[in-house]
This record gives structure tokens, C-alpha cells and sequence, in this order.
């Protein structure tokens, strides 16, 4: 297959790219650098099937231009930074919403009719039901980003109704793992490398979320898209069990040797829209044979090995 990429040099989106390449496939991939980094597409760039083009998602023409020729897309570019939706309102819908509009419009122009989307679990805002499956009933959106992700859901699947596209929507929990650059274990580990002596934390630290290993998700991905023929296949993707951010501070601390005061802030949210529990049913998904290989506390620990090798990256984010 010949597939074309967003954000091929994000955090999964490099991982899937590298895992495109080596089943045998074509990548194109495009991205604008803004998060994504060029040190994750090194193994990449040493296949003679990978080619990369520098561009943004909103400039339609060279978006249209780049995809000639492929046979489908994943679209992960986006705004993925949750936190921070209310202090630039704007950002998720034209990094996500409007994005995902410019993608399937490039499709269109291209005769592309297959597209697998990086959504996400904030899509269910804060469900009643957990484990959260794919048919609970929609939510009231509570943050901005889950808001922009839901929308782009509905963008594709009119799309698929409308064009005969069809998709693979992947709704996530928080993904872990190498060339991760923001989240609480980036936060924290910034934190302690400042000071090791003290610790923030932002909420009561009783939020309970589920994660999952980045090439856990990676081989969910290629597994769906290779065994779900309906028009538009929604996939939760996550672990069944979960922790809370006391239990990750203990691992990662033990892991660093720090005994840091720790700060609570308080309430439940770290932040306006923040879950303050994540559990997902990964039923379906696992009903394809998949299943998850890394444990989360294996995961949160590879994460931190890696930003422990990798402490440039910490200046990635001021």
C-alpha cells in the first residue's frame, strides 16, 4: 500500500510510520514541525519507501499536491496538547477540526477513499459508564479538544456517507512511551530535574486514567485496519485496568531516588476539562486478537528511561 501520513514526526506518528515501513508499505509522510521532531523520523529516512514533505495540514493546495498517489491516509496531526485548550480557544478547531476538513477534502480531490483518524477518549467527556464503550451515549463535551476530536469524527463519517469513504476512528486513552514530549510524566520529570525536592501537581492527585504503550497502539491500529470492513469502524483504544497519579509519582520517584514534597492542588481536575476518571472498553478491539503487551507501570517506566536518555527533549517545552 502507498499511505500518506499527518504528523508523520509526532509522537505515534512517527512510531506508525516506522511500522508502515518495515510491513513492506510506501509512506509519505507531512508534517509542519511545529511539535512534531525531525531525531523521530531518523529510522525512517533510511528507507528508500519514505519521503517526507514539510508542510501545514491548512494549506490545502500543497496538502492536495503531497497526497497524489496514495491509496490511503492517517491523519494524526493535531493539536494534542489538552491542557491548554482555554488559554488559546482557536487552536483545537483549526488544528483538529478544520484540519481533519482539509485532509478529507485532499482526499476528495485525490480519489483517496480510506482514512484511519487519531481521535481521542475525551471525545466521552465524563461518562456515567465505565469501562466507556464505543456506543455509550454521546456526551456533553467538557473540553475544547474533545470538542474539536468529536467533531472530526462527524466530518469523516458524513464523508463516508456522502463520498463512500471509509474509516478507522481511534478513540485513545494517554499514550506512553518513547519520544513522548508532553504529558504528566514529561511534567513531572522536568519538575524533579529543577528541583528534586519538590513537586507540583496539578488536582488532589486521585485522578484515576487509564494509558497505553505507544506500539501497543501502533500494532492496534494496523490490526483494525486490516480486519474492520464497515464504512465507519470506531475503536477504543486503551488497557483494562488503570492507576492514579499518586501511584505514578511513587514509580517514578522510586525510579529517580528523589523523596520530593509533594503539592497538591485541589478538586478533582488538574486543569478545566480534565477526566478525573478514563476507563475504556477495549472490547472490540481486543475481539481482532489484539491485546496490550506493556503493562502501565513497565510503560510510565519506559517513558521515563527514555527522558532520561533523551533530556534535551526537556527544553522541547518552556
Amino acid at each position: 500500500m502507498r499511505y500518506f501520513v499527518t504528523g508523520c514526526a509526532g509522537f505515534i506518528g512517527s512510531h506508525l510510520t516506522e511500522r508502515l515501513l518495515s510491513d513492506g508499505h510506501t509512506v509519505v509522510g507531512y508534517d509542519n514541525f511545529c511539535t512534531g521532531l525531525e531525531c523521530f523520523l531518523d529510522n525512517a529516512s533510511r528507507s528508500n519507501n519514505f519521503r517526507l514533505v514539510r508542510g501545514d495540514v491548512l494549506d490545502c493546495d500543497s496538502l492536495c499536491a503531497a497526497m497524489q498517489g496514495a491509496e490511503a491516509v492517517f491523519h494524526l496531526a493535531a493539536n494534542a496538547d489538552v491542557r491548554f485548550g482555554t488559554a488559546w480557544p482557536r487552536r483545537d478547531l483549526e488544528q483538529n477540526t478544520l484540519a481533519t476538513h482539509a485532509v478529507l477534502e485532499a482526499m476528495r480531490e485525490n480519489s483517496i477513499r480510506h482514512i484511519g483518524f487519531a481521535s481521542s477518549g475525551s471525545v466521552y467527556g465524563e461518562p456515567q459508564v465505565f469501562p466507556t464503550p464505543e456506543n455509550a451515549p454521546f456526551p456533553v463535551q467538557t473540553s475544547l479538544y474533545g470538542a474539536s476530536k468529536a467533531a472530526g469524527e462527524g466530518l469523516i463519517a458524513a464523508y463516508c456517507a456522502g463520498f463512500g469513504f471509509q474509516a478507522h476512528i481511534f478513540r485513545f486513552v494517554s499514550i506512553l512511551g518513547e519520544r513522548y514530549t508532553h504529558g504528566h510524566i514529561f511534567d513531572f520529570y522536568k519538575q524533579l530535574t529543577e528541583d528534586p525536592g519538590r513537586l507540583t501537581v496539578l488536582g488532589d492527585g486521585r485522578q484515576n486514567k487509564s494509558y497505553l504503550y505507544v506500539l501497543d497502539c501502533v500494532e492496534a491500529m494496523v490490526t483494525a485496519v486490516r480486519q474492520a470492513p464497515q464504512p465507519v469502524n470506531i475503536f477504543n483504544l486503551g488497557r483494562q485496568d488503570y492507576c492514579d497519579v499518586q501511584q505514578s509519582i511513587g514509580w517514578i520517584c522510586q525510579s529517580l531516588g528523589a523523596t520530593p514534597t509533594v503539592e497538591y492542588g485541589t478538586g478533582v481536575r488538574g486543569w478545566p476539562g480534565d477526566a478525573p476518571f478514563v476507563l475504556l472498553d477495549t472490547a472490540k478491539i481486543r475481539a481482532t486478537g489484539w491485546s496490550p503487551k506493556v503493562a502501565i507501570r513497565d510503560a510510565v517506566l519506559k517513558t521515563l528511561d527514555y527522558l532520561k536518555a533523551n533530556r534535551q527533549l526537556l527544553l522541547t517545552r518552556q
